[in-house]
């Protein structure tokens, strides 16, 4: 597996863990819980940049290939 694609895969499991935390931040009326549900998915958008900044760096300079350095 490549390291591009390692973080494609990465970047969708993210994204789903965000989509589910933002609808249950949505959907509940505990305070507390939509709360956590929104710190929970803030975390993940910060993850989702992180992981995309890699993902551009790595894209843009031919680094895709197994054997380079993650």
């Amino acid at each position: 597996m490549t390291v591009e694609s390692d973080l494609r895969k990465a970047m969708a499991s993210a994204q789903a863990a965000l989509g589910n935390y933002s609808m249950f931040a949505e959907s509940t009326q505990d305070q507390s819980a939509k709360q956590m549900f929104q710190e929970m998915a803030a975390d993940l958008r910060r993850h989702i940049n992180q992981i995309q900044s890699r993902l551009d760096y790595v894209t843009s300079n031919n680094m895709s290939s197994g054997s380079q350095t993650r």
